[in-house]
């Protein structure tokens, strides 16, 4: 008999990554992939999904409890794996109301609906259960923000500085709440930046690709000084599945790719990838268009992540340095937007 996982938001960036390689390491789970398909999702990035016979795609909203509820029942749920979020820091500047929602509620939502069909009582799982978990993903920016030195650790103490931080911060200890509370199985992640194909060109890197092909200006916030920890895709996905299935109960695990860059190193990156593989027909380097702009609100200066626990625990290891990842993102961009 298949095992059903329910994964929500799989058809947005890291999830549209996640589900493929899932569905096909696994063919003896049933994947349910849920998604609103906000402006973040979209259901061509999991095209390739579509006719898998272990593979169903639901749209809806995780606030939904009758949906929800509706899911767990249908498909006897024995796992969540939860991308599902509202997750530009610019938009929950902008309108916050729905990172709240959907982050807070979203969570409560799904994590009270699995407690109630996979356990009888606190601490008391439903035989047949032992084995279902809820995994929750979340971000470095729970931790606020770093100076110069120093790693974010799973013991750095919370210090949300945006209202999406700040929302996924409260996510985290709901799903942290529901394991001393009630024992439920859960693990949580927290990543660093990442990148690679599929992602919303909103976020930094398809966007400079994107109006570097297209020779609008490349905003950068401040000077560019603002420094991420890169992860690649591929690489966080292979980190969530092993948390999934080899995780302890309970604990979170940062997962990072000592990849620091900081933004304009970054812009400077792409435009001398692109003028080697898709030169200006005017003989000029895409660097020139690089226009920098006012810095954004209570924008955090540096994230780092120290992934050690992940690595010594449960051997993880990323595949691809930044140098690697940014050319196949590039190139992956190129094909996309010739297409």
């Amino acid at each position: 008999m298949s095992k059903s996982i329910l994964v929500t938001g799989g058809a947005g960036f890291i999830g549209s990554n996640f589900v493929p390689y899932f569905c096909k390491k696994y063919p003896e789970y049933h994947v349910i992939n849920l998604d609103k398909l906000t402006y973040a999702g979209d259901l061509s990035n999991v095209k390739e999904c579509e006719n898998d016979s272990n593979y169903t795609f639901v749209q809806g909203d995780i606030c939904d409890e009758k949906l929800i509820e509706e899911l767990f029942t249908k498909y006897d749920i024995r796992g969540v794996i939860h991308f599902a979020a509202e997750s530009h820091v610019d938009n929950s500047i902008k309108g916050p109301k729905v990172f709240m929602e959907t982050n807070l509620m979203g969570t409560f939502t799904l994590i009270e609906t699995a407690r109630r069909h996979w356990m009888d009582a606190p601490s008391k799982v439903k035989p047949g259960y032992e084995d279902a978990r809820f995994h929750h993903i979340s971000t470095d920016e729970v931790y606020g923000t770093l100076g110069e030195t120093g790693y974010f650790s799973e013991t750095t103490p919370y210090a949300p500085n945006s209202p999406y931080s700040s929302s996924k911060a409260g996510s985290d200890f709901i799903v942290r709440a529901y394991h001393h509370t009630y024992g439920m199985n859960v693990t949580t992640s927290n990543c660093s930046n990442n990148y690679g194909p599929k992602q919303n060109h909103e976020k930094l890197i398809p966007h400079i690709i994107e109006n570097a092909l297209n020779l609008k200006p490349l905003p950068v916030y401040g000077k560019g000084l603002n420094v991420r920890d890169w992860l690649y895709v591929l690489d966080h996905c292979k980190a969530i599945d092993l948390i999934f299935h080899n995780g302890k109960s309970g604990e979170t695990y940062n997962i990072g790719g000592h990849n620091e860059r900081n933004n304009i190193t970054i812009v400077n990156t792409i435009c001398s990838i692109l003028d080697e593989k898709s030169p200006r027909k005017d003989g000029k380097s895409y660097s020139e268009l690089i226009t920098f702009v006012q810095d954004r609100a209570g924008h955090d200066l540096r994230y780092a992540i120290d992934p050690t626990k992940i690595v010594n625990e449960l051997g993880w290891k990323a595949d691809e340095t930044f140098d690697t990842g940014i050319v196949k993102t590039v190139e992956w961009y190129l094909d996309k937007f010739k297409a």
